[in-house]
């Protein structure tokens, strides 16, 4: 099991930036494929980004894609998002995921086992 805190949300006008943070304890981090969800009101949950293990591949939402990089740094138990050019339509809660002893990347809900609690962030126009 992976333990996990999100961190880095905020309110930021359109066409700002954000970073989110994704903070893992356990011992299984390096083996875990890893992404990055959103939901936002009314809406169900959705895939941002993803990540595998190693880091050496990654998936990104038709939505987000160009404008977010997703990264991760296994000696710091780290994941992050950095996006870019920020539309009021990435308002949503963002939750990152793990799915631990796997590699791979994975884009539905369903696969993953671990989540955080979420942090908000809030795009205004």
């Amino acid at each position: 099991q992976v333990q996990l805190v999100e961190s880095g949300g905020g309110l930021v006008q359109a066409g700002g930036s954000l970073r989110l943070s994704c903070a893992a304890s356990g011992r299984t981090f390096s083996n875990a494929a890893m992404g990055w969800f959103r939901q936002a009101p009314g809406k169900e949950r959705e895939i941002v980004a993803a990540i595998s293990s190693s880091g050496g591949s990654t998936y990104y939402a038709d939505s987000v894609r160009g404008r977010v990089t997703i990264s991760r740094d296994n000696a710091k138990n780290s994941m992050y998002l950095q996006m870019n050019s920020l539309k009021p339509e990435d308002t949503a809660v963002y939750y990152c995921a793990a799915k631990a002893g796997v590699g791979g990347i994975y884009s539905r809900t369903i696969s993953y086992n671990d989540w955080g609690q979420g942090t908000q962030v809030t795009v205004s126009s």
